[in-house]
């Protein structure tokens, strides 16, 4: 008790710059936690905490039981304090499920005066324009999922992918004179029930929402030095408990997030049916998938059982990569993380090339896990942050990093018009 009061004591005040952040990882699986320590090049993980989710606490990577989420997240939560010895209350949480709809628009503004140079002003204008844009076709697509022509959303991300002026690309267009103005945007909205259910798990842990975050977009953000880092492309493919997420990064840009509704369950429910056996068994045999023997009865069957789950897996990180229509080829790197990529069949299917030949691959991609240390600005000091698992929460760490720099610097035209777009 008086090391909890000892803790308590050292709590992390809401601040503009938090001394502390808190990356809240709420899975179909697991919650995880974990606690970051503000520095002044970096933030370093001095606390972690994993707990597990209850059958019907989650689905499809949306809660669908908030007490129970709660509790779990409180169990996660008071582990990594203790390990930490603070109680931070400055949270970013993860936001998953099929109805998160992460994409990238484009507008072209006709400027009356070409000889006029660009300023702030007009710019934000043009940015009110792409941002209204990108909610009526988000808000159009969920209707069309859901069948709810009155859903309401609501923006969760949004980051500048390049900019043109005549078909210059600028790093900075104020100043810039011409008359054709294009501006790529990456926008990620999420039904308001959903962001209300995290919402009302924070206010339950007391914790602050600094931001929340689209899961695939945290992912992203944690192996890119910036929103204007050009020297990366590459294919995150994030598969949790419930959910297969993916982000596609060309150029230092996210170009779209697409999500759909299988994961590591689904592999483990598989084999529950093909033998007739409950889901904690038929777990131990997927984690042990790896050891089976396929003379035996048994692991037959469990093979069987993995590969048909995997055949509609597969088909759907297809179709996913298909519909960006928009790249002249997709990046040749498959990076993968979170819990579910552990299966050695899942690694093994995306190396194969059946699935790929319909694909704008120019050439064979690799594949390979993203390990913690490959994760830019986050650091670990608990020696508890060793494989893939913790990428997404990691992510949430950098964006949580990214917000207290901000808080510490003067605005960059960038910041602004981020700022802007998340009013």
């Amino acid at each position: 008790m008086l090391d909890k009061i000892k803790s308590k004591l050292q709590t992390s005040a809401s601040t503009e710059k938090p001394d502390y952040v808190v990356a809240l990882d709420v899975g179909t699986e697991f919650v995880k936690v974990l606690i970051g320590e503000v520095q002044a090049n970096r933030i370093e993980i001095i606390g972690v905490g994993r707990e597990r989710q209850g059958l019907s606490d989650m689905h499809s990577g949306a809660i669908s039981d908030i007490a129970g989420v709660v509790e779990n997240c409180e169990r996660a939560l008071t582990t990594a304090e203790n390990m930490a010895n603070v109680s931070a209350r400055n949270a970013v949480v993860g936001l998953a499920g099929e109805l998160v709809k992460g994409s990238t628009t484009t507008i072209r503004y006709q400027r009356e005066d070409a000889k006029e140079s660009l300023e702030m002003e007009e710019l934000e204008d043009i940015m009110g324009q792409v941002r209204t844009r990108a909610e009526e076709r988000a808000k159009a697509q969920l209707a069309w999922e859901s069948g709810n022509d009155s859903l309401e959303i609501r923006l969760v991300n949004s980051a500048l992918v390049n900019v043109n002026v005549d078909g210059y690309k600028v790093t900075n267009p104020i100043g810039f004179q011409g008359g054709d103005v294009a501006i790529q945007l990456f926008t990620a909205f999420a039904p308001m029930v959903h962001i209300g259910a995290l919402e009302r798990v924070a206010t339950e842990l007391d914790l602050n929402l600094i931001s929340v975050s689209a899961e695939p977009y945290a992912v992203a953000r944690s192996v890119t030095r910036s929103e204007a880092d050009n020297n990366f492309s590459a294919i995150l493919i994030d598969v949790g408990g419930g959910t297969t997420d993916i982000a596609v990064v060309n150029d230092g840009g996210v170009e779209g997030t697409k999500m759909f509704g299988i994961g590591g369950r689904s592999f483990t429910n598989s084999i529950a049916q093909e033998l007739d056996t409950d889901f904690e068994s038929a777990e131990a045999m997927k984690l042990r998938a790896s050891e089976i023997n396929e003379k035996d009865k048994d692991g037959r069957a469990i093979k069987r059982a993995l590969t048909n789950t995997l055949d509609v897996w597969i088909d759907g990180v297809a179709l996913a990569l298909s519909e960006f229509t928009q790249l002249d080829h997709l990046p040749p790197r498959i990076l993968l993380c979170g819990g579910g990529s552990s299966l050695q069949m899942l690694v093994e299917r995306l190396e194969s090339t059946a699935w790929q030949e319909d694909l704008a691959f120019t050439k064979k991609p690799t594949v390979k896990h993203i390990q913690p240390r490959e994760v830019v600005n986050v650091t670990d000091t608990t020696g508890e942050v060793n494989d893939h698992s913790l990428i997404t929460a990691m992510g949430l760490l950098k964006i949580g990093y990214d917000t207290a720099q901000f808080a510490d610097t003067d605005e960059t035209w960038r910041d602004r018009l981020n700022r802007i777009l998340s009013i």
